[in-house]
């Protein structure tokens, strides 16, 4: 027998075992292959726990599953009292998380004199963090490993925008990323584009998002799935006590990198 010769269901049993890359890349090799590509079998196997994170009332409606995967690929979904968001990657299927600025611990975020709570309609999440006023920049948070992928090499990026920013220019902040308990890694970036110091302009700075947001690239780590940890993520610039204002803040993003 030849293997294009298999029965549909056949197919799709394999298809399910792979990756939507995958799948979508066999669906070529035959009209066979095709069918079962695009069938709810193969890509609920691509879904699978997705659905019990994600209130029944927030899963966006769609004639098929494969239509729902990139549905969810393209539009994040808003979860845990609208605090955190979580969307599928498109290219392996696993878990993409952001970490809300109110799910995040702000030193000095509930005074008025010091940071503004307010909406962007081009942010995911009704409030984001305005930076009005302070010298000691203090931002923590931290993720239970459990929701994450298993055996996935994820990346940590803080999400944020600098409108009419100052304080920022003439000393480094410091990001880290670790497991509670284990190791931590730290460093030095530049979170200003607009860095005026030649030092500085040597440190990691921002990208521009696809969404109109700045992100850095905060650190990585590996989510084995063989046990519950805590990810802590640490943003700080205390020691220059310059005033900073400027800074807007959206979130933490985890998504799976490629290594």
């Amino acid at each position: 027998m030849e293997f294009e010769d298999l029965a549909e269901g056949c197919i799709a049993e394999i298809l399910s075992h792979t990756s939507p890359m995958d799948a979508c890349k066999l669906s070529l090799v035959s009209r066979a292959f095709c069918s079962a590509a695009e069938s709810d079998f193969v890509w609920s196997a691509f879904l699978l726990n997705l659905t019990s994170i994600i209130p029944p009332s927030s899963i966006p409606s769609s004639s098929s599953k494969k239509g729902l995967y990139f549905n969810l690929c393209n539009h994040p979904t808003i979860i845990d009292q609208g605090k955190k968001s979580v969307q599928l990657d498109k290219r392996t299927g696993k878990k993409c998380y952001m970490l809300s600025a109110r799910n995040l611990d702000i030193i000095w975020g509930d005074a008025a004199q010091h940071w503004d709570w307010t909406s962007l309609p081009e942010s995911r999440f009704e409030a984001v963090a305005v930076l009005r006023a302070v010298c000691w920049f203090d931002i923590s948070g931290k993720i239970s490993t459990v929701g994450l992928s298993s055996d996935t090499h994820y990346a940590v990026f803080l999400v944020f925008k600098m409108i009419n920013a100052s304080g920022f220019h003439y000393h480094p902040t410091v990001i880290s990323v670790g497991v509670s308990g284990g190791s931590t890694n730290s460093k030095y970036v530049c979170l200003d584009l607009n860095v005026k110091d030649n030092c500085l302009r040597e440190l990691q700075c921002p990208k521009v998002r696809s969404d109109g947001w700045l992100e850095i690239e905060m650190g990585e780590f590996f989510n084995s799935g063989l046990k519950e940890e805590q990810l802590q993520i640490k943003v700080m610039e205390t020691t220059s006590h310059i005033q900073k204002c400027g800074f807007i803040l959206e979130g933490i993003e985890l998504r799976p990198k490629y290594v």
